[in-house]
């Protein structure tokens, strides 16, 4: 498994106040996850350290495409993905990461990784339908879709005769008018 160096946070010589940071993520960092879902990913993090004198938050912002199979028709294709994360750190005896939204680390640590929570977050914010925006459109010409609608059953209008004559009756009443 990858240290994902890049995605520490040495937060120890950073002054109190806002700190940015930039990230490119592509498919090799959801491989190091051995997480193969995607074809390709070009995404672009932001993220924010506001450093306080007892705790710190983490504001992530993901905003880009990864490239992904369609259900339906397996047709590769760029699914847009948009994902927020706001973490409090706190400092205490012990680190616990139980909480979603609060980590608490030890008091002796200096730096944070954030590699897990970005990984996490971008993973849940995939649709867990994907369906390519030709299907939904109309446009994408696919043989997968062409046997599907073969293959949908066709509306029957044998049930004539298990209507309940009563209904007839009634039906009678609206027209009789």
């Amino acid at each position: 498994m990858m240290q994902h160096k890049e995605f520490i946070i040495p937060f120890s010589g950073l002054k109190q106040g806002k700190h940015e940071f930039e990230y490119t993520i592509e498919n090799k960092f959801f491989e190091s996850f051995e997480y193969d879902e995607f074809n390709g990913a070009n995404i672009k993090l932001d993220v924010t350290l506001n450093k306080m004198s007892t705790m710190m938050e983490l504001e992530m912002k993901a905003r880009g495409t990864v490239n992904v199979n369609c259900d339906l028709t397996s047709e590769p294709y760029d699914q847009k993905i948009k994902a927020d994360l706001e973490l409090v750190v706190k400092f205490g005896d012990e680190y616990n990461n139980d909480n979603d939204e609060i980590l608490i680390i030890p008091h002796s640590e200096y730096q944070i990784n954030i590699a897990q929570y970005v990984y996490e977050m971008l993973v849940l914010s995939i649709p867990l339908k994907k369906v390519h925006p030709g299907v939904l459109d109309g446009t994408l010409q696919s043989e997968v879709l062409d046997k599907l609608e073969e293959l949908q059953p066709k509306d029957t209008k044998e049930n004539k005769e298990d209507i309940d004559p009563r209904w007839d009756a009634l039906k009678k009443l609206l027209t009789d008018k």
